[in-house]
């Protein structure tokens, strides 16, 4: 018996949840359930897309769209959003997270845990953030991070944006973990970054989860692998 999408309509669209796994893009996942459906249905092509990108370094909650659900993508992607993570103190990279090696160092034997805590609640409300370099964001029709792998200078816009809430959640020096709820078009890379500026050192990004997009939650999201499993058991066309 089906458990994921047992009764799931893929021609009249569905909204699949997805805990992404970590090195993969959000297009592999995409990639990999569309020929999982293709077959299941008995077709050579078929609508799938995905509904806000995670980077390879990120795990957590995708949602995949098919057939006529794909026209609510963009209404999905407008959804506030909350992250779970971890920040490293002291040191800076490039992409702001763990994707390159370590450029810069900085002290931190003057942080204390009131500072850190204040470092938040000032990373929280309305902002202007600028998006990292090694980002998706198109800069002379290709992406950003097509320009900074090649050493290309770049000068990124700021955008606004809201932090609803920035928590801490631990902190083991040099590391602090969190949790974020914010609105679209934040990177959590940026504000790692901008994390460790506030507290006159660096910071960057070392670990990501996506726990919410809405009212969506990754604890109501399978693997790949289960989906994978269960619409490798369907019939053609049996409940699709």
């Amino acid at each position: 018996m089906n458990t994921i999408i047992e009764g799931t309509n893929f021609q009249d669209g569905c909204i699949l949840l997805v805990d992404k796994p970590l090195e993969w893009t959000s297009f592999d996942v995409v990639n990999c359930l569309r020929i999982q459906i293709c077959r299941a249905l008995g077709v050579k092509k078929f609508k799938v897309g995905h509904a806000g990108t995670l980077d390879p370094l990120a795990t957590g909650l995708l949602l995949i769209c098919t057939g006529k659900k794909t026209k609510e993508i963009d209404q999905l992607q407008n959804c506030d959003k909350e992250y779970t993570g971890t920040l490293k103190l002291g040191a800076t990279t490039p992409s702001y997270d763990g994707e390159t090696e370590e450029s810069q160092h900085f002290n931190i034997e003057h942080i204390t845990t009131e500072m850190i805590h204040q470092a938040a609640r000032q990373l929280t409300g309305h902002l202007e953030q600028i998006p990292p370099v090694f980002s998706a964001i198109k800069i002379g029709g290709k992406n950003a991070y097509i320009h900074a792998r090649k050493g290309h200078e770049l000068k990124m816009a700021a955008r606004p944006i809201t932090i609803h809430s920035f928590e801490i959640t631990e902190i083991n020096l040099p590391y602090v973990s969190f949790r974020v709820h914010c609105s679209k078009g934040v990177y959590i890379r940026s504000l790692a970054h901008d994390f460790g500026k506030i507290l006159d050192s660096g910071a960057y990004l070392t670990a990501l989860r996506r726990t919410k997009i809405g009212n969506y939650s990754v604890e109501d999201a399978a693997t790949v692998e289960e989906m994978k499993k269960e619409l490798s058991e369907i019939q053609v066309g049996e409940g699709v």
